[in-house]
């Protein structure tokens, strides 16, 4: 069925939320502090300095689309604040989400004075404030509204660097660039913090001047008395009205939880023998966090996973439909089961039983998994299968101990070419082992990190034939099969046996092709996708076309009769030349 052409669109706007609308209004009030900062960090050069760079900050800031692209996300994102501290009902999933919130609600506080006597004294009066007057209200006249400018800064940058972290830990890029993105996270408000120093200390050495209090301290740039008394009043009815909003909220909450006690209480009945009973409006997830049960969330009840999914049982006609966000990451998944749903959307009105589908020990909305891909993570990996080859007659050969040690020797040898090449052996089947290859790297150098490892298996192999030489009568051999492509990484298992693995039609497939070896009569089969990932040129090896159970069509593979000769393939001119031909 083709997509009409409007549905990508469509799509789109049905996984937008509240949460997406405060994140963007966020992205962009973070943008405008990283573009001020980096204004700041321009004192340590000069006074100067610090002017030219603001000339061009405003020009961006204040162009008027873009001037009303940013006082809209002000505004949306405060408000969205006050909402999220009127929604919230429980705040003891980690000490960083209230403190997030915390932070942001208080900034409005902070920066009161400085944005209402820049911005307003500008548009109202047209004074004519920049760094040297305000520096001069920092350090000369009123020295204690440097550290409250300092403190505003922090506040500010702490509270953006949260919401961009809980946003990136679940990319797969992050793990790579946090170390980096740390370093600029203390290094860009450091240096911001002291420009403001540097140029605070030429402000306090240029006072004393007549002449430049002349020319920067006159009423054009200050404004007149009556003047900043306005603004002063207008600061103080900002506070007191931001105050009372804050207040209300709260008292806000406060009523909304007798009006739920008294609209009574529901039952859920987690499908093991425990329930609990809560008041109405609660989520689901609420609900565990609030009695202590153990619900896996890696999002932390933001709705952008699916790991705390829940299967109702019973009739599900009476819930309350899912949200726009909630049928978007249920299409995502692939479900559209009525008794499928999120327990962070879902907020029961009657009793209701269910189980969960992902294990709470994996992850938990109170740990919040710091390592997401535990829990699972769609990635590109390669896959490599080697199998050994006649383990059934050596063991009908030799005594049991005998055959064990043989078979961890082989397991030896293939583990330690897989680490070698940069691979992770994953699991032992018998005699067999999947290895890994891209969890730590893209698919063209987990590609090759592949066929060399098929090839170090093979010398290794080797090795170990001649070692054995004289125990057994026939060499060991193996077969090899190696494919790639989107697999589901995480721990599966059940409570103490949990083990991080693959699952995914390229695993599967490997394996398949790692069989196919023996009515070949080749050491490996490789996937022409593999093969291509590589930079190997199709003359490199020979084609074979072969039907792989479970699909329709034919697949092309890449016949290797050794193993060992893909080491010089990988590592041969042709291959170089195309790797460094390929698009970065």
């Amino acid at each position: 069925m083709v997509p009409s052409p409007g549905e990508p669109s469509r799509k789109f706007l049905r996984g937008i939320g509240v949460r997406q609308v405060r994140f963007a209004c966020g992205l962009i009030l973070f943008s405008y502090l990283i573009s001020h900062f980096l204004n700041h960090a321009l004192g340590n050069v000069s006074l100067e300095a610090l002017a030219d760079g603001v000339h061009y900050h405003v020009l961006f800031w204040q162009f008027p689309p873009v001037a009303i692209v940013f006082y809209a996300a002000v505004t949306l994102h405060a408000g969205l604040g006050i909402w999220a501290l009127y929604q919230r009902r429980q705040f003891t999933w980690i000490a960083v989400e209230p403190l997030q919130l915390l932070l942001g609600l208080s900034i409005p506080l902070l920066v009161a004075f400085h944005v209402i006597g820049a911005r307003l004294g500008s548009a109202l009066f047209d004074q004519d404030k920049l760094y040297p007057q305000e520096l001069y209200v920092f350090w000369v006249a009123q020295p204690f509204r440097i550290w409250q400018m300092y403190t505003v800064l922090l506040i500010a940058w702490v509270h953006g660097c949260i919401g961009l972290h809980f946003w990136l830990r679940m990319k797969r890029f992050y793990a790579r660039l946090a170390p980096y993105l740390l370093a600029a996270a203390v290094l860009l408000p450091t240096l911001a913090m002291l420009g403001l120093y540097q140029a605070g200390r030429t402000v306090i050495a240029d006072s004393g001047d007549p002449q430049w209090r002349a020319e920067n301290l006159s009423e054009r740039n200050l404004g007149t008395p009556a003047e900043q008394a306005m603004l002063g009043r207008i600061v103080s009815g900002f506070l007191i009205c931001y105050l009372g909003l804050i207040g209300a909220t709260l008292l806000a909450r406060g009523a909304r939880t007798l009006l739920e006690r008294r609209g009574g209480m529901v039952t859920l009945s987690y499908g093991n023998g425990r329930s609990v009973r809560v008041p109405k409006g609660l989520s689901v997830l609420e609900a565990s966090l609030r009695a202590n049960v153990p619900h896996a969330s890696v999002c932390g009840g933001r709705a952008r996973c699916s790991t705390c999914r829940i299967r109702v049982i019973g009739d599900c006609s009476a819930l309350p439909e899912p949200s726009q966000r909630e049928a978007f990451v249920l299409a995502r998944v692939g479900t559209s089961d009525p008794s499928i749903r999120l327990a962070c959307q879902l907020r029961p009105t009657a009793d209701l039983s269910f189980f969960q589908l992902f294990l709470p020990s994996s992850a938990s909305a109170n740990t919040h998994a710091a390592n997401p891909a535990r829990i699972g993570e769609e990635r590109h990996l390669v896959n490599l299968f080697v199998d050994m080859r006649g383990s059934t007659r050596l063991a009908e050969k030799l005594l049991p101990f005998d055959t064990v040690f043989v078979v961890n020797r082989f397991l030896a040898a293939v583990s330690q070419a897989v680490i070698d090449c940069g691979g992770r052996p994953n699991q032992f089947v018998g005699d067999g082992v999947l290895a890994l290859f891209g969890l730590a790297a893209d698919a063209r150098t987990a590609s090759r990190q592949a066929l060399k490892a098929a090839a170090a298996i093979a010398a290794n192999i080797e090795e170990l034939n001649q070692f054995l030489s004289h125990d057994l009568k026939e060499p060991i051999r193996f077969g090899i099969g190696i494919h790639g492509g989107e697999v589901i990484v995480g721990d599966i298992g059940y409570r103490d046996h949990m083990v991080f693995t693959a699952l995914g039609d390229a695993v599967n497939v490997a394996a398949r092709l790692q069989d196919m070896t023996k009515t070949v009569g080749c050491e490996a089969l490789v996937s022409d996708e593999v093969r291509k990932a590589a930079g190997l040129a199709e003359a490199d090896l020979p084609a074979q076309d072969v039907t792989i159970r479970g699909r329709d069509e034919p697949m092309t593979v890449r016949v290797v009769a050794e193993a060992r000769t893909l080491s010089a393939l990988v590592d041969g001119p042709t291959a170089a030349a195309l790797i460094a031909a390929m698009p970065l």
